[in-house]
Order: C-alpha cells, then sequence, then structure tokens
C-alpha cells in the first residue's frame, strides 16, 4: 500500500488562498478530495501533500541552512542549549530525547505482541539526534551568531508548512462531517513549533542506527519536507509497518495525539519512527561520492492546539462508544503530562 499524494491546489482555489478559475463552488470532486483526506488519515495516521505555496526549493533553502548549523562543532550549538525552558527552544543535544518505547510499560507489551516482521527496532537508549527548536514563546528567541538569514529562512518556511497544516485540517474535518473550522479554530494561537533534527551519518550511519525510537507525537498534526536521506518507517492502523517514500516537492502530515483525542480514536496518533535502511545506505554514498553534507535534517513541525483550548471529542465524536477514553482536558496540561514522560520537562537530572 502506497499513501496517495492529495494537491492540496483545487482546495486552496475554491477557499481562496489561490486565484481560482471560475469562483467554483464546493462541488463533489472538492468533497471527494476532502473525504479521501479523513478517510487516508483515520487508516494511515499520514498523508502526502502537494501544496504550492511549499515549493522544493523553499524545503533545499531550508535543508542547507539546517545543514550547515548542525556541522558546527558541538561547542557552538551547545551555547544555543536552554535545559530550563524545558528544550522547547534553541537545541536539545544528542542523548537527551528519549524515546516513549523505551519507558512506557504499556507500550513495551503491546510491541511483544506485534508479529516479528511489524516489530520496530530496538532502540539502546536516548535518542542519537540533535534538534532545533524555534517558535514565537514568551521567551526570546535563540539565534546562532554567523546565521544572517537564520530567522527569515525559519519564519518563513515555518508559516508556508503552517499554512499546508491549515488547509489539510480543514480539508480532513469537512471530511468528518465537522465544521470546515472545527479543527482550525483551536489552532489560533498555539504553540506551534518549528523543530528541524540533525543526524550525523558520519558517526551513526550503520544500518540499523535507531536515531528516533518508536513513538507517537503528542501534538495535532506534524508536517515535514522531504528529508535528502530515507529512514521513516509509519505503522498503519491495521498495525502493519510500512517505509514512506516522500516524492519531491511533497510534504508528509502525520496524526499526533490531539487530534486522536478530538475525534475519540477515529484518528489514532500515528506511530513512527525513524532508522538508517538499505534507502538510507545509498543516499549516504550517493551524498557522499557528490561531496554533500552528511547530516540528515528532517524539517519537521509540530502544529498543536492552543493550551488554553479544552480537548475533547468534537460534535458527533462526543456519541462515540470510545468517547469515555477521552475526557475534557485543558491541552497545555495534556502536553505537559506528556513531556513529563520524555524527558523533556529541564528538571535538574532530567537532561
Amino acid at each position: 500500500m502506497q499513501i496517495p499524494v492529495i494537491d492540496l491546489a483545487p482546495y486552496l482555489e475554491f477557499s481562496g488562498e489561490l486565484p481560482s478559475r471560475d469562483g467554483e463552488e464546493f462541488d463533489s470532486n472538492l468533497k471527494n478530495l476532502c473525504s479521501e483526506v479523513s478517510r487516508t488519515l483515520r487508516e494511515t495516521g499520514a498523508l502526502l501533500v502537494k501544496d504550492p505555496r511549499c515549493t522544493a526549493e523553499d524545503n533545499d533553502r531550508f535543508l542547507d541552512m539546517m545543514e550547515k548549523y548542525f556541522e558546527m562543532p558541538d561547542d557552538f550549538k551547545r551555547r544555543q542549549e536552554r535545559p530550563l525552558l524545558h528544550y522547547q527552544v534553541g537545541v536539545t543535544p544528542e542523548g537527551v530525547e528519549v524515546p516513549r518505547s523505551l519507558v512506557d510499560a504499556e507500550m513495551q507489551e503491546k510491541l511483544r505482541a506485534m508479529p516479528i516482521e511489524f516489530q520496530p527496532s530496538t532502540p539502546s537508549g536516548p535518542d542519537p539526534k540533535w534538534r532545533y527548536m524555534w517558535r514565537e514563546l514568551n521567551s526570546e528567541p535563540v539565534i546562532p551568531e554567523g546565521f544572517p538569514e537564520w530567522q527569515e529562512t525559519m519564519d518563513s518556511w515555518g508559516y508556508k508548512m503552517i499554512s499546508a497544516i491549515e488547509a489539510v485540517a480543514e480539508m480532513a474535518a469537512v471530511g468528518f462531517g465537522l465544521q470546515k473550522d472545527a479543527f482550525t479554530s483551536l489552532m489560533k494561537q498555539g504553540p506551534h513549533l518549528l523543530a528541524p533534527t540533525g543526524s550525523d551519518l558520519r558517526r551513526h550511519g550503520k544500518i540499523g542506527t535507531v536515531f528516533a525510537g518508536y513513538h507517537y507525537d503528542l501534538n495535532f498534526l506534524t508536517i515535514h519536507g522531504r528529508s535528502r536521506f530515507p529512514g521513516l518507517n509509519i505503522w498503519l492502523r491495521n498495525g502493519q509497518k510500512m517505509e514512506v517514500k516522500v516524492p519531491v516537492g511533497c510534504l508528509l502530515i502525520q496524526t499526533g495525539k490531539e487530534i486522536e483525542w478530538l475525534t475519540a480514536g477515529e484518528c489514532l496518533a500515528g506511530m513512527h519512527e525513524v532508522v538508517v535502511t538499505d534507502r538510507t545506505i545509498d543516499a549516504i554514498q550517493l551524498a557522499s561520492e557528490q561531496n554533500r553534507s552528511l547530516w540528515r535534517v528532517s524539517s519537521t513541525l509540530f502544529a498543536h492546539i492552543a493550551s488554553d483550548a479544552v480537548l475533547k471529542p468534537l460534535s458527533h465524536f462526543a456519541d462515540s462508544p470510545l468517547a469515555s477514553k477521552y475526557p475534557a482536558m485543558c491541552a497545555g496540561e495534556f502536553v505537559e503530562q506528556e513531556l513529563a514522560v520524555i524527558n523533556l520537562k529541564g528538571n535538574k537530572g532530567d537532561a
């Protein structure tokens, strides 16, 4: 099974985000497109989209800058570290983020029950990847010296990816039989986080190395531009494991825990991992021959529900037999609980 690629252009033309050909109405083709978005998110926890506002060139410009940053010496990068702010801004060094599958006994039990061929790779400890957190926060943004283009590149790519998520969130809402703004109205003022990762394939480029252990994302929807090195595996709703191939010029969207809450489990948070595979090794060889960077950068953005909004099953999802598993809770409180599990609260001894 391959994840279908959804072209957002027809929906963006209808909603006025792109110039419309003929002031088209919300016709059956658009309804079908919205249904395909919600069905794909429900069945696979992931979606590939083409958004004419987010080009391959935009993605390349962002990756080029992040490769240059991650190639800097470790002591330079550590100047951007802010553990007292829960690592929610600035750099998180490798060896800090702990994959949930290492610390969640219930999850470990589920993993042992999986058929061998669908089981995730077992991490030996915390993730060996760096991450840079960029968002508008009450704290000053952290900008490394010597990168004059940093703020504009971060803000521009972050803004474009948020715009793509908002279009997908509207389409998914229509597909699920909700009001168009059911999700986007809750995202307003959300603590969205542009959080690219960097993994050093020179040091950690052995087959089977786990860069991000089996986990789900705690936010609403996650979006990535295409990485220059493959290695992402996802798990479909039916438990099947699948390697994701992102075509050039496309974006990958994954479901997080907040959308699971709002749909009472109709959309489950997508489980995934990042591992060095045969295809990663091929890409490493090619990059070496072409004298390109051997840092694997993912241009990840976490879109969140606003911290003071209430997470609870929306509209007809409240009538689901599973709704009681998803009690009403402030989104900010939910995020705090989840961060405590995966070691990013910045308490003494945790980092």
